[in-house]
């Protein structure tokens, strides 16, 4: 069981001005419900105890906000508003209040519908701490919105993940959840880095694996994937 999780929600949010101009981009909304509420959620419905927040933008009006919530998991603050150290040393920061065991990692512009059983939970289900030090929700490139690359991964026989490399593209994207064990982020300093330098080591390893999303995901990153996203969810309740 994977009780604790790391949102990262310290971002600047510069691609969602000018709806960024006067909150965090974890404030913005989608549905009536900041961005960060519906990742909240989905991680009271896996059973997650402790959320760490990392704040940085806007930082006041985050934790004002997060102070009213009155179910979920319990919030802790990872003040970075001296220092953004992005999605990796955001992390080791945060080290002395993620505890020893493996941990969700959950990005808050990640928003999907589910089509089987919920998503954080089978990830959770999937992990195999004995072969994996990472494992990515991956959403089939074809069934996602607000994303306009040309994929981040494969798949190999056993779930192991490639990364697209020099291909022209690969079916996957990485969906914004993961879960991590932080034995190599142990290793690094606190500064500012992302964590792909982890996965380009975990899989050449070939410790890191991928978990299919059942469903559609958005990426909500600028305000016209904020509009589609609302409403396509508002086209699901008519």
């Amino acid at each position: 069981m994977i009780e604790t999780a790391m949102v990262m929600a310290a971002g600047h949010g510069t691609r969602m001005r000018p709806l960024t101009n006067d909150r965090a981009k974890a404030m913005v909304e989608v549905g009536g419900r900041p961005l960060i509420d519906h990742m909240l959620d989905r991680l009271e419905v896996a059973g997650v105890r402790r959320a760490i927040v990392n704040v940085h933008a806007h930082a006041d009006h985050l934790e004002a906000h997060l102070k009213t919530l009155t179910s979920g998991p319990e919030i802790i603050i990872s003040d970075e508003r001296n220092e953004l150290l992005e999605t990796g040393g955001g992390v080791v920061k945060a080290l002395p209040l993620l505890g020893d065991d493996p941990i969700l990692i959950c990005n808050i512009d990640a928003i999907w519908e589910e089509t089987g059983a919920p998503v954080i939970p089978s990830l959770i289900k999937r992990w195999s701490p004995e072969i994996m030090d990472d494992l990515l929700l991956l959403a089939p490139k074809d069934r996602t919105l607000g994303y306009d690359g040309e994929g981040d991964f494969l798949f190999n026989y056993d779930g192991r993940l490639d990364w697209r490399g020099e291909r022209d593209s690969a079916p996957y994207v990485y969906a914004g959840v993961q879960i991590m064990n932080l034995k190599h982020l142990r290793k690094e300093p606190m500064v500012p880095f992302t964590r792909k330098k982890v996965w380009y080591k975990t899989v050449a390893d070939g410790t890191a694996y991928g978990h299919p999303l059942d469903g559609f995901w958005m990426h909500v990153g600028d305000p016209q994937a904020r509009d589609a996203a609302e409403a396509r969810l508002k086209d699901k309740e008519t």
